[in-house]
């Protein structure tokens, strides 16, 4: 009958109080102290509490055996049970798991005060009971337990009204929650690790792209709110990669962590400085109060990274390029200024690096166009928009074909040609070059197997490698596999390389030297030309150590020849430096018989210009092979490409 009762207790609504009171046939028990039992347990203690009153009173029968089962269920309550008067404050009695767990006996628990058993923090002692009275067991009360022998736990109390004949009680039933709350400190804890990871940057330990995400459009909506300024600084590393390549990766991440520490020492402490991935970091400037404030911070930056740093014992110097875009006026949300920022970054690469640049629309306009070649080149390539046109290097003296360069040409279907000062840097960046590079030593082994058919009589064929094919081609291995194929000879061939492609090479490399691209091409018998000497490094070391068979002098310096003393002098020197090196020397840029004469006069013995003739498709340069003098009194035909004009911008649309 008991269990029956308990068990359909649990579906009985709790009720406010429970009351037992005296008559016939004896104590008679409310239906909402069932529900109250079958809950927390604390009316087997409030029954059991009253069985020396109903011994004392025998004119209360009682069902045979009712009694000792809640006394025995009052006892082997597992928990912590109390019955409270909160009027003295005085436990009236407890289960022995109540004793067991503070340690008292029952007559040492009837004494003590329940404000020094529990206590709850922020709750003063004498209002602990009315704090009490509102827990349930949907919403237990938080409290302090404190055993007799000093030791401490944290528990949860729910709490019940109970009549006592005419006595208000409390039944209070405590759960120990030490281990739980253990539990989840120790869950709290790992999971504060696991997002400190999730949103900070390994490495560095500066916060990462996932938690600029999270952050920054919220330092954006306080800056809206506020009407403040936000400036967001991108930060590219200049050249990064050769320090990988030169040093290693290991170094190269303790770079890395040394230029992060220097970036976060430069900045307020307000100011977030983030780690997008590899050599790109982020800067959020908040409440921001003018640009010079920003163009201070920026400035700050590159001095501090351009200052040398020791890694593994050796001094490294890094620079940086630094875009700035500031919210409100470049940039509504996260997404903009990001991009803007971005842009400002490239700007800043494209003038030289080591400096910043804040965003402007046309920097925006630019990258629009950029985006737009980009894409056309790569429609170019698979369309055959790419051809090859040859212009002959000649013979001062004898006016006759020395040798041919050949020149990549673009002819886009709606633009026409297109530059390629406009597209080869878009095609470094993207990494078309390689396929580029490709495509033009496969047409020129072509047009030469083509020429040697139509018995031409073949001479050297020049063409031009960036730093970009030298770093990440195996331009000596396709040489060799191509001369194979189409049964020519290696040294038919010559490279020409930009100053600073040799000397950016040289940075990249401290492999050995049998493992250098250019000793390779050495090594096959192709020919090394420095093209456009003078603007460049114009270190002479490495003339010698890379044993440079040409030297090409810019067309710069050969324009104003004539008229301009320094440009002679110039000139001059380099005449004389590479005749004592044995080194040959073509001048670049001939245009008219004035300059000619100059050059024979310095003792130049190559020459390159319209004066000669104009870059022609492959097809038309059957007549440079004839061994005969070119004439140079004929009308040459003008292509669409020059006819443009040099200043001319073709835009082109993706």
């Amino acid at each position: 009958m008991l269990r029956r009762k308990l068990c359909a207790a649990h579906d009985t609504p709790r009720a406010h109080s429970a009351t037992l009171q005296q008559g016939s046939p004896g104590w008679s028990v409310n239906q909402s102290a069932f529900a109250f039992g079958a809950l927390a347990g604390l009316l087997f203690a409030a029954v059991a509490f009253l069985l020396p009153w109903r011994r004392r009173r025998p004119q209360s029968p009682s069902p045979a055996g009712y009694d000792a089962a809640y006394r025995a269920a009052f006892d082997q309550w597992p928990t912590t049970a109390l019955v409270l008067d909160p009027v003295t404050e005085k436990i009236f009695t407890a289960n022995p798991a109540a004793l067991r767990a503070l340690g008292y006996s029952p007559e040492e628990m009837r004494s003590v005060p329940f404000t020094e058993l529990f206590s709850a923090e922020g709750v003063e002692p004498r209002g602990l009971i009315a704090k009490l009275r509102e827990a349930t067991p949907r919403a237990p009360m938080e409290l302090r337990e404190h055993c007799k022998d000093g030791s401490q736990r944290d528990v949860e109390a729910s709490c019940y009204p109970l009549m006592l004949g005419e006595r208000q009680m409390l039944a209070v039933a405590v759960h120990d929650v030490s281990v739980r709350r253990k539990a989840e400190t120790h869950l709290m804890e790992r999971h504060q690790q696991l997002a400190h990871l999730a949103h900070h940057d390994e490495l560095t330990g500066l916060p990462n792209r996932l938690y600029l995400a999270a952050n920054l459009p919220d330092a954006i909506d306080d800056a809206r709110t506020q009407g403040t300024v936000l400036a967001v600084l991108f930060l590219d590393l200049d050249r990064f990669k050769h320090v990988n390549d030169s040093r290693g990766h290991e170094t190269g991440d303790k770079l890395l962590k040394t230029v992060a520490q220097r970036v976060r020492a430069t900045m307020r402490a307000q100011d977030v400085v983030v780690r997008m991935g590899g050599d790109e970091f982020v800067v959020v400037m908040k409440e921001v109060v003018s640009t010079e404030q920003v163009k201070d911070a920026a400035t700050r930056i590159t001095n501090a990274l351009s200052a040398p740093m020791v890694v593994d014992g050796r001094t490294l110097v890094t620079t940086v390029s630094i875009g700035v875009a500031l919210y409100p006026h470049d940039g509504a949300d996260m997404g903009e200024l990001l991009r803007h920022s971005d842009t400002a970054m490239y700007q800043a690469k494209d003038r030289g690096r080591n400096n910043f640049q804040l965003f402007s629309p046309g920097m925006d306009k630019r990258l629009k166009e950029r985006i737009a070649i980009e894409s056309s080149l790569r429609t170019a390539l698979q369309s055959r928009q790419l051809d090859v046109h040859y212009q002959p290097i000649v013979d001062i003296e004898s006016h006759r074909v020395m040798a041919l360069e050949a020149l990549l040409r673009w002819k886009h279907p709606n633009h026409g040609y297109v530059r390629p000062e406009r597209f080869v840097s878009v095609a470094e960046e993207a990494g078309l070059i390689i396929p580029i590079g490709d495509f033009v030593l496969q047409r020129v082994m072509e047009d030469m197997a083509r020429w040697r058919q139509q018995e031409g009589k073949l001479v050297p064929v020049a063409f031009n490698v960036s730093a970009v094919q030298l770093q990440r081609s195996n331009l000596a291995d396709s040489i060799a596999r191509l001369t194979q194929e189409y049964g020519l000879e290696a040294s038919m061939l010559q490279i020409e390389i930009t100053e600073s492609a040799v000397f950016e090479r040289r940075a990249a490399s401290a492999r050995e030297a049998s493992q250098d691209a250019v000793a390779k091409l050495r090594e096959l018998g192709v020919h090394i030309a420095i093209d456009d000497f003078g603007t460049g490094y114009s270190s002479l070391s490495y003339l010698k150590r890379w044993r440079v068979d040409t030297l090409k002098i810019d067309r710069s310096f050969v324009r104003d020849l004539v008229t301009d003393m320094s440009d002679l002098a110039i000139v001059s020197a380099i005449i004389a430096m590479a005749r004592h090196l044995h080194i040959e020397v073509v001048a670049e840029g001939i245009e008219g018989w004035p300059q000619l004469e100059k050059l024979r006069a310095l003792g130049c013995r190559y020459a390159q210009g319209y004066l000669f003739a104009r870059p022609a498709p492959a097809q038309d340069c059957l007549r440079y092979l004839s061994q005969q003098p070119l004439d140079l009194t004929q009308r040459l035909p003008v292509l669409e490409l020059e006819a443009s004009g040099t200043g001319e911008h073709v835009a082109l649309s993706a």
